[in-house]
């Protein structure tokens, strides 16, 4: 049974993964997978990352032969609250865990449950890179166990027609399981052992009868990856950019690497276990290659090619256009609206912002250092002194000035609009402190979730404004020239013009650098500036002809940030505003990592925010 508040375990000892002790013949070498004691385990977790995230739950079932030996399942007290989309998900409170047994008290149970068996989990390098982070924390060294991930077994033997995804609830229908994963550990570990019983099955048919070759045939290539092996032949051992094409010449797939004989190579191995990359690989029929001379050129290149080509087998940067950004508007009483296009048309822009969620996040944040109307109408002198506009209940509620229905005057909303626009040009300060006042305001009211979701806000729109003031302050110079030592002794040059990278190149060592320079430069791209309304008056999401996207400049950015890397031409000012954004990305980070403590003497119960 599951433990609550505790760990309870039960069943017999398992043998392990050694079989009977007997000596083998020949053709009885590996561990025959009738005699293999499985630990299948599955966590809850507070988040997605070991590094910032903690167990909640637990759940553990032992199985050989197919026959069940035990079971161990447990909450656990993360030591923090538990986030409330965790909560949605799992049905696990802080409640729930502020009685249950810490890690440390937990873990040695579990290494004793699972001692001598192969860990089987869905998905395994989650949850296995979570216990072997527990076991660092706590002083114990990480057993040597054997791993199966079901996952990769499922990718190995089920077609696309069989089952769309390797989701964990996907397969359990497909199998028809009596128990129905819930995001609960013990629930989704009984799952996965039905899950694993049928892809044993499936194993089968393909003569796999041992561990040995279980665990092999889960990373063998495919036979199609095997057959596509000699388009990696002619691919060089350089820095690049490769473009896998189909027999019509439409490009699949688009990677960069600092090797590119062995990255290609790599897709048509065993290490390569991704679904989508090995269908893309049979439809592969030619791999085009295009030397870079660094890997700052690979990398923008990778971004341009993305975007041109729209591969359907990319999931990232395929629609740099898609960027959302924050613009205070330009009508006689203006509103902060959420667009997906920079347009030179006078407005105030603030971003490009990851997503609209955190675009909303931002709005709210400047919403609550100005009383901005929030009302969506298109507001004109003439139909408010008609009287035709429409009041909202924010106005009743002190949150706006009711310019619609006359009650604040066009000059008394000219005043927030300058402040609005004031923040979004540069000084976030207004934003700061009207958002401080309300977490040390709700923080003395014991109210923490509620302050924790202005911190929220807050963090959204430094971010968004430190990143939007970094790159436009690089999209403003004409030119600037970096170099950057290179690992044979001699340097990497980098010309970039208006934010986009114009020309790359190397130095050899031993060689004066200012020929290759002035060289370089003079066979650099032309580059105009770009047009729009941005921080800075530029336009950040501008087509590639008029300067460079925003993942482009944060890849540029990033080399310049490297250790070793000196500006030799900066053309024009390179600054950020005095009171912006980017001097608070560090504040706001270390909010998150230290956000709340406990009242002191207190083990459980409500954490307080740090100053």
């Amino acid at each position: 049974m599951t433990a609550a508040h505790g760990v309870q375990g039960r069943g017999v000892p398992g043998r392990g993964a050694q079989g009977h002790g007997v000596q083998g013949t020949l053709d009885d070498l590996g561990t025959p997978l009738r005699d293999v004691t499985f630990v299948v385990v599955d966590l809850e977790t507070t988040g997605g990352s070991a590094a910032d995230s903690a167990i909640t739950e637990i759940g553990a079932v032992k199985v050989r032969g197919g026959e069940e030996l035990g079971e161990l399942g447990t909450l656990v007290d993360p030591g923090g609250p538990v986030p409330p989309f965790i909560t949605a998900l799992t049905g696990i409170t802080t409640a729930m865990v502020t009685a249950a047994p810490r890690i440390e008290s937990v873990l040695p149970a579990f290494l004793e449950f699972a001692r001598g068996c192969v860990l089987v989990a869905h998905n395994a390098s989650f949850d296995i890179g979570f216990l072997k982070a527990a076991c660092a924390a706590n002083g114990y060294a990480w057993p040597a166990f054997a791993v199966v991930d079901t996952v990769d077994l499922a990718r190995r033997v089920l077609s696309r027609d069989e089952v769309p995804n390797c989701k964990l609830g996907t397969l359990a229908r497909f199998f028809r399981t009596s128990n129905e994963p819930t995001h609960r550990a013990l629930a989704d570990a009984r799952a996965t052992v039905e899950v694993l019983h049928g892809l044993i099955e499936r194993l089968g048919s393909f003569g796999v009868t041992s561990l040995e070759e279980m665990r092999g045939f889960a990373k063998a290539p495919t036979p199609e990856q095997r057959r596509k092996r000699h388009l990696a032949d002619d691919v060089p051992s350089t820095p690049g950019v490769y473009l896998f094409e189909d027999h019509a010449g439409e490009v699949l797939y688009v990677g960069k690497s600092g090797d590119l004989r062995s990255r290609v190579r790599s897709y048509f191995t065993g290490s390569e276990t991704r679904r989508r990359v090995r269908e893309m690989v049979g439809l592969a029929e030619n791999v085009r290659t295009i030397v870079c001379a660094t890997g700052l050129e690979a990398e923008v290149r990778e971004l341009r090619l993305i975007a041109e080509h729209k591969p359907r087998y990319n999931r990232r940067s395929k629609f740099p256009e898609r960027a959302i950004w924050l613009k205070l508007t330009v009508e006689p009483f203006p509103r902060l609206s959420i667009v997906r296009e920079c347009r030179a048309d006078g407005a105030r822009y603030l971003g490009p912002i990851s997503s609209r969620r955190q675009a909303e996040e931002a709005r709210a944040a400047l919403h609550e250092a100005v009383p901005l109307r929030q009302c969506t109408q298109r507001l004109t002198l003439r139909l408010v002194e008609r009287g035709k506009a429409r009041s909202c209940a924010l106005a009743e509620l002190g949150r706006c000035g009711s310019p619609c229905d006359g009650r604040e005057s066009a000059d008394a909303y000219a005043v927030h609009t300058g402040t609005a626009r004031s923040i979004m040009e540069g000084d976030v300060r207004p934003v700061v402190a009207a958002a401080q006042v309300r977490i040390d305001r709700l923080a003395s009211e014991l109210r923490y979730e509620e302050a924790a979701a202005q911190r929220d806000r807050l963090a959204a729109f430094v971010r968004a404004a430190a990143r939007g003031q970094r790159l436009a302050a690089l999209a403003r110079l004409p030119q600037l020239v970096a170099a950057r030592p290179a690992f044979d002794g001699g340097w990497e040059l980098s010309v970039v013009r208006y934010g986009r990278l114009a020309a790359a190149g190397t130095v050899p060592p031993n060689a004066r650098p200012r020929p290759y320079v002035d060289a370089l430069v003079a066979t650099a791209e032309t580059v105009f500036p770009p047009s729009g309304e941005a921080p800075g008056g530029v336009a950040l999401g501008a087509p590639p002809s008029q300067g460079a996207t925003a993942e482009e400049m944060e890849c540029v950015l990033r080399w310049l940030d490297l250790p070793g890397v000196r500006l030799v031409e900066v053309d024009g000012p390179w600054t950020c505003p005095l009171h912006g954004a980017e001097g608070l990305r560090e504040w706001i980070d270390k909010a998150y990592d230290r956000s709340y403590e406990r009242p002191e003497g207190a083990r459980h119960g409500p954490r307080r925010p740090l100053r």
